[in-house]
């Protein structure tokens, strides 16, 4: 590995004691499982015999489930429906042990939920239920007041920006402000959509697709190797004035991770999965374990190779799924 990762172990460990907030947009994914045996005489496409279903929490959520795997200070902000989808959320949530106290419940809201049908380890098709809407007046006053009392105990904040609404530019002003005064470390997943600022983060990780989108420049086809990649890491340089951010990281796909500082040479971590089956995630612990590994004291450097050897754990698994603590020990010990 490049950035030396012998203090790995002690970082990891140090995990359990650190206490996350992870911001954003609330949602359920539900799987489908099946097989495929025929082609439906009504249509060209599958007929998928159902064998069962599971449920995780999606979205930010997802970022606080990965972040539970290793430690007990999990706490999640955000929006939920008092539909079925909402209550079955906040159930998964609460049986993770995931602190869900600055989740506002709304009756008026639609929790989004997000269904892969999979069949043979191959997802035949994704079907999103969502209604999205941006939060009231009275309704961004609460999520304020909420951040209040949420960040006290926290060592870092997570921002996961789905942009289905709950982020707005408001509420992403004052948690930057807050976590600035309160000197908390406030790293953020972005949507491309969106177009929010933020100011002053520790860290900002947008894909490829999303770091183009987001400087406004034509994205252009990936380079090998990953640091003479030019339109990326001018793309990346855009962002800088555009985000204000500390530190930017790229996820790259099958070429890991791009880490820019404006205050040093660019720094890539290849990817380190064996075999992918499922990228659904992926991200979510990527972002999850980065900031976790900056809470702990690693450099950004570092916290990118802890984040880039958990992502390539996720892939190799099917569905939703995160890394534990013992696959990342085994994972970094064996690089």
């Amino acid at each position: 590995m490049q950035a030396k990762l012998s203090a790995a172990k002690e970082w990891i460990a140090g995990f359990v004691n650190k206490r996350i907030l992870v911001i954003g947009d609330l949602m359920l994914d539900e799987f489908v499982w099946g097989k495929v045996s025929r082609i439906s005489p009504e249509a060209p496409v599958p007929v998928v015999d159902v064998a069962g279903e599971s449920y995780y929490p999606g979205g930010a959520a997802n970022v606080a489930r990965n972040v539970r795997e290793f430690t007990s200070g999990a706490a999640v902000m955000g929006i939920a429906g008092t539909d079925a989808a909402g209550l079955r959320l906040l159930g998964l949530l609460g049986e993770a042990g995931i602190d869900t106290a600055a989740v506002q419940r709304d009756q008026a809201s639609f929790t989004t939920v997000k269904t892969r049908i999979v069949a043979r380890h191959q997802q035949v098709v994704r079907v999103d239920r969502e209604r999205k809407g941006s939060l009231s007046a009275e309704q961004t006053e609460r999520a304020m007041r909420l951040l209040d009392q949420a960040m006290g105990g926290a060592d870092a904040i997570i921002v996961a920006d789905y942009g289905k609404g709950y982020l707005t530019q408001p509420l992403a002003d004052y948690i930057c402000r807050a976590a600035g005064e309160r000197g908390k470390i406030l790293s953020v997943d972005p949507h491309p959509h969106t177009s929010l600022r933020w100011r002053n983060a520790a860290a900002i990780k947008p894909n490829r697709a999303e770091a183009f989108l987001a400087a406004g420049l034509r994205p252009s086809d990936p380079v090998e190797p990953a640091l003479c990649d030019r339109p990326l890491i001018e793309a990346g340089a855009a962002l800088f004035g555009i985000w204000g951010t500390r530190n930017i990281l790229i996820t790259l796909g099958e070429q890991g991770m791009l880490l820019l500082d404006p205050a040093a040479p660019p720094y890539h971590t290849p990817a380190s999965a064996k075999e992918v089956f499922d990228v659904s995630g992926a991200g979510d612990t990527a972002i999850a374990v980065f900031t976790l590994g900056l809470a702990a004291g690693a450099s950004p450097a570092e916290a990118a190779e802890l984040a880039n050897c958990a992502s390539g754990i996720v892939v190799g698994k099917l569905g939703t799924a995160t890394a534990t603590a013992a696959e990342l020990q085994a994972a970094c010990a064996g690089l």
